[in-house]
């Protein structure tokens, strides 16, 4: 790792994002840190700088805006920071069926967890390619394995994730730089709470890691260059099984897991 490396956090204000930024500010990274809460990223950004006297910037965006990719690293060139790490971890997931969901909600959840993610990572990536080191982490989920009555949508981006990113790792794959994707299961976030999920059988079965244990994880397999981490054994196992079964069964099991509306 260089003294001088920079990592850029989207959705770092809280969860798995600001425990991200918590990993690679202890091992001496810079931290840049995005979601929408300016005062929420301040107090984080504050808290690092304190305890592990990185450089942390604040840098509030709405990633649901499109051509928001581009006015983000137009403000880091201003700034005169350079992006070695780039953590594609802000995302969110409403339920329902997708014939009465929410319109606008829907094709926001697609500006966060595919377009913003795809457009930060095309922006960046070149400049770490050049340079010969560096990554991309992103933040995928179990869902990306099999489809979500419920949660189409969402489970929908979190398999393009998944696919986009174990196909960028091969492309780079011996030229400095890595591509992992961090696959978690149901996790101690605010996602269960804005999802609507509270109730479902998935947050109640007392399975949920917390987001220290999860992003310690992903932490740790992307330093290694791992291309996939899968947290906790009952989520391995749960995406080892998808494996075997029909994909209708798989379909019927995820809708079970975080019930009907």
């Amino acid at each position: 790792m260089s003294p001088s490396e920079t990592v850029l956090v989207t959705g770092a204000s809280s969860g798995i994002g600001a425990e991200l930024a918590r990993c690679f500010a202890r091992d001496g990274t810079d931290v840049v840190l995005l979601a929408r809460s300016e005062d929420a990223l301040n107090d984080h950004a504050a808290s690092l700088s304190d305890t592990f006297g990185v450089a942390t910037h604040v840098l509030p965006a709405d990633l649901s805006m499109p051509g928001v990719g581009r006015e983000v690293v137009d403000r880091l060139d201003e700034m005169g920071l350079t992006v070695d790490v780039l953590v594609n971890n802000a995302g969110f997931g409403t339920r329902g069926r997708f014939a009465v969901a929410d319109e606008q909600q829907q094709l926001d959840m697609i500006g966060v967890n595919v377009s913003a993610l795809t457009h930060l990572t095309r922006l960046l990536l070149p400049g770490m390619l050049q340079r010969g080191r560096g990554g991309v982490l992103n933040v995928g989920s179990t869902a990306g394995f099999q489809p979500g009555p419920n949660m189409a949508v969402y489970y929908a981006t979190k398999a393009y994730v998944l696919s986009f990113s174990e196909a960028l790792a091969q492309e780079v794959d011996g030229q400095g730089v890595t591509v992992t994707c961090l696959a978690p299961g149901p996790t101690e976030t605010d996602f269960a709470n804005r999802a609507g999920m509270n109730n479902a059988f998935l947050f109640e079965s007392g399975a949920a890691m917390s987001s220290a244990a999860v992003a310690s994880h992903g932490y740790e397999a992307f330093r290694r260059g791992d291309s996939l981490a899968v947290p906790g054994l009952s989520n391995k196992a749960g995406v080892f099984a998808t494996r075997f079964l029909p994909r209708s069964v798989a379909s019927k099991v995820a809708a079970y897991l975080h019930g009907d509306e």
